[in-house]
């Protein structure tokens, strides 16, 4: 399906309008069936993100007005006020992980140029590097525009974060992934409620789909993807929210690494990422959460905010989709096994909260039918659990889950003797 933003009352006065999905393809060339194109769009109002629909369009119709009507339907949509000035924000750095992929870093870096924040600098930590493209293209193609080229030799998503980390000139540190593409106001959103609070010490933001062109693409998005919806919402460990019991430990809805900040003094405070944690590791995942989790730990909110966007392109084949089912399972148990090495005193609350915590993972990992097919579900329908979910990529997220613990104590096992690379400076 085509994936577009539609803006239902544009603030410099043209009204409603309906464009793609930054980087992808105009609505008309989006593939037809008998009953015209179906479109999954961003609603906006003023430029703020106010829900999403999926909607069909058919031969002849004006997206725009079709998909304004359902909005209208669907959607409570509530006051938008004007963005304050963009001038209110700390200096930031954005740490971008990346490894073997020159055309998507391209792609990202393009879109963090364009940002409207006034006051940043941009970091590509190459992960392994196995040649030089990365280098290459950061010290010839971005030279001289804000971009700077730090290698990090450890394997790993959460080693990569830490050497971002070390090399900071920022106070508030962004982090973003290779294959986003980022909203011009995204860094700006992202980072101004540092500056509103001095208490906080992560923030988290949107993610939208950027293309949904397979099944595959389609599945994860209708699985939840990585959005956490479109109110701002705080989350303050002096006043837990009544609505999560299974609080601090439901990471997963407090955001994603593709799109979080925070600020460097409590960062570096509580250790950094775990390093035997995340993509690149046997722990296949869970740096991000157990980030979350370890600030909330120490008292520090945390603000979720969807007016910071990014455009995530998701894997594209069936075998990616199975391998990430996997990891999602595994990063999770990983991610708590790492906070209950760091700080054992966490056990108590953490097993206070095991049965519901039992029961929420058979609910988010339960098979589901998906249509005659096979393909099945509507992309934006986040946590409600009706979408479809094949028994194969179930098995493989509970299998994760069993193997999350041993995974990290093999990445443990592996980094011993290593330390944080700011640590001893």
């Amino acid at each position: 399906m085509a994936v577009a933003e539609l803006e239902l009352d544009a603030a410099d006065g043209t009204g409603v309008r309906i464009g793609p999905a930054p980087g992808g393809p105009p609505l008309e060339t989006a593939p037809q069936d008998g009953d015209g194109r179906r479109v999954f769009a961003l609603v906006r109002l003023r430029g703020r993100p106010v829900g999403t629909v999926v909607g069909r369009v058919r031969a002849g119709d004006d997206p725009a007005s079709v998909l304004a009507k359902q909005a209208a339907d669907e959607i409570v949509v509530p006051d938008a006020p004007e963005r304050p000035p963009a001038g209110e924000v700390p200096r930031a750095t954005v740490v971008v992980a990346t490894r073997e992929r020159p055309a998507q870093l391209a792609r990202a870096l393009d879109s963090l140029l364009a940002q409207d924040h006034p006051d940043f600098e941009i970091v590509v930590v190459d992960n392994a590097p196995a040649t030089g493209a990365t280098r290459e293209l950061v010290t010839s193609a971005y030279a001289g525009r804000g971009v700077r080229y730090a290698p990090e030799p450890v394997p790993g998503l959460a080693a990569a974060h830490n050497r971002g980390v070390a090399v900071a000139t920022s106070d508030v540190l962004a982090f973003t992934d290779d294959d986003v593409i980022a909203d011009p106001h995204w860094l700006t959103a992202l980072t101004r409620p540092f500056g509103e609070d001095p208490r906080l010490a992560c923030v988290t933001g949107l993610i939208l789909p950027a293309r949904l062109t397979t099944p595959a693409q389609v599945l994860l998005e209708s699985h939840g993807g990585f959005a956490k919806g479109f109110a701002a919402r705080r989350y303050d460990p002096a006043h837990p929210p009544a609505d999560e019991p299974l609080f601090p430990f439901t990471a997963g809805r407090f955001g994603s690494g593709a799109n979080m900040a925070f600020r460097a003094g409590p960062l570096k405070a509580v250790g950094g990422f775990d390093p035997a944690t995340g993509t690149g590791t046997p722990a296949k995942g869970g740096d991000d959460l157990y980030a979350f989790v370890r600030l909330l730990a120490e008292g520090y909110p945390l603000h979720y905010t969807p007016d910071a966007i990014v455009w995530h392109h998701h894997r594209e084949g069936w075998g990616d989709l199975c391998g990430q089912a996997y990891g999602y399972g595994a990063g999770l148990t990983a991610c708590l096994t790492a906070l209950l090495v760091r700080r054992p005193s966490l056990l108590p609350p953490l097993l206070a909260r095991l049965p519901r915590g039992l029961a929420h993972a058979r609910t988010m990992t339960a098979p589901r039918a998906t249509d005659t097919a096979g393909r099945g579900g509507v992309p934006g329908a986040h946590g409600t659990y009706t979408y479809p979910w094949p028994r194969h990529l179930s098995r493989l997220e509970r299998r994760g889950l069993l193997y999350g613990p041993l995974g990290y104590v093999r990445a443990r096992f592996a980094l011993r003797g290593a330390s944080r690379p700011w640590e001893g400076r």
